[in-house]
């Protein structure tokens, strides 16, 4: 899978992509990053890539051209499936919609910053605006990392143990049971006697119990 960002400050991307479980799927072949900065597409010399907003108000909007022409260029490489906006007004991101993204062969992610992009460019370019919750970040380049860990992880070969994912929280619709490790016994506190007792079956059943009364505690709208 290729994934590529466009950012005007593709320095925060630096670490995230670098380490754990993404720096295995890049360095497996399964999965290649690449962090385009914006400014390579900017209208002068200084790099200008923003602009006051028609109307008045605080705040610069990233301009049309440079989006459009590093759209335009980096699609005709890669055709893109996905031309993604980062943006606190785009559909809520969810395990659903990484499952969906994560059988994509290639996406584009632009992160907005400042009061966002020209609109025409989400009119004309845009396939699909992702938002990671309901609050506003200083620009889209943590938000583009969530989704991109968030997708990686699903892809096959990228963990150690593929079946792994399957079971996470949000998969079924419902949070992921308690887990525990040794010791059995930490200061009183004990693993459930189901856990030891080698029957697999009671042990799933118990773990979709708790998985469900885990949910209704704590999330009953995913019911």
């Amino acid at each position: 899978m290729n994934i590529h960002i466009l950012s005007v400050v593709p320095e925060l991307l630096e670490s995230p992509f670098g380490h754990s479980i993404m720096k295995r799927a890049a360095d497996k072949g399964l999965m290649n990053v690449t962090v385009h900065h914006l400014r390579n597409w900017a209208v002068n010399a200084y790099g200008m890539v923003d602009d006051y907003q028609f109307g008045g108000g605080a705040g610069m909007v990233m301009m049309c051209e440079p989006l459009a022409n590093a759209i335009e260029e980096l699609n005709k490489v890669h055709q893109f499936d996905e031309i993604i906006y980062m943006t606190p007004d785009g559909k809520v991101f969810d395990q659903r919609m990484a499952n969906g993204l994560s059988m994509k062969g290639s996406l584009l992610l632009i992160c907005g910053h400042y009061k966002g992009i020209d609109e025409r460019i989400r009119e004309h370019y845009i396939t699909m605006e992702i938002s990671i919750g309901d609050f506003v970040l200083s620009g889209g380049e943590l938000a583009a990392a969530v989704v991109v860990d968030a997708i990686g992880r699903l892809i096959p070969g990228v963990l150690n143990d593929e079946t792994s994912a399957l079971f996470d929280s949000f998969q079924d619709n419902l949070l992921a049971p308690p887990v525990y490790t040794r010791p059995v016994d930490f200061r009183g506190m004990k693993v459930p006697d189901v856990l030891m007792s080698g029957d697999h079956k009671k042990i799933e059943e118990w773990r979709h119990e708790m998985a469900v009364k885990r949910t209704e505690e704590r999330r009953p709208d995913l019911l």
